[in-house]
């Protein structure tokens, strides 16, 4: 008895240090995850091969069935990116900015996550060429470039999935980089090489 009465702070002892040693390895994952992003920023790859090999570190840290990259063009939303290319669907799914959780994200500017039964939300449109409009769980997140909201970045899971807020900040974060990939894809080697960055900085001082 004197065992079982004095044994219950020490198993929740090791339950908190188990806990919290789960925290740290998904933090190191997550640290891990955008370090490796960031890579593909400094890197001099085309822009689409950059959102491609986002969106595979994103289905592998997320442990996700789908990641899906949408642009703006105008007043609509572009299909640019997707980890089960399509080529039936990459440049041709577009929906307006009045249409589906994925505008409502981009007009909105706000992160949104349903963990079941996504496809029944009020907001949602269904897409023939996209699998993942039968998917239960979505969380999505504008992409910021210049704050500014350029596109929306979705991550789904076939099953019910509830989102941690740890997944939900990394999707955010993983929107402001994408965002300042697209800043980088306008400057080519070259003009980069050229650019006196010194004289930028020392020019907005002196303002």
């Amino acid at each position: 008895m004197g065992w079982t009465g004095g044994g219950r702070p020490i198993i929740r002892g090791v339950s908190k240090l188990k806990d919290l040693e789960q925290r740290l390895e998904r933090a190191e994952q997550q640290l891990r995850l955008f370090q490796r992003v960031s890579r593909f920023l400094v890197k001099d790859i085309s822009l689409p091969d950059v959102l491609q090999g986002i969106v595979s570190l994103v289905v592998e840290y997320m442990q996700c069935d789908s990641c899906l990259i949408y642009l703006k063009d105008g007043n609509e939303l572009v299909l640019c990116a997707s980890s089960h290319p399509n080529p039936g669907a990459i440049g041709r799914v577009r929906l307006r900015l009045d249409e589906g959780l994925t505008g409502w994200v981009s007009r909105e500017r706000r992160l949104l996550a349903i963990s079941r039964e996504a496809y029944n939300d009020s907001r949602f449109k269904r897409f023939n060429e996209l699998p993942e409009d039968t998917y239960e769980a979505f969380l999505s997140a504008p992409v910021i470039a210049r704050n500014r909201v350029v596109g929306v970045i979705n991550v789904q899971h076939r099953a019910p999935h509830p989102h941690t807020g740890a997944e939900m900040e990394a999707l955010t974060t993983l929107g402001e980089q994408i965002g300042c990939a697209l800043v980088l894809a306008r400057l080519d080697s070259e003009s980069l090489a050229a650019a006196n960055h010194a004289e930028w900085v020392l020019a907005a001082v002196r303002r």
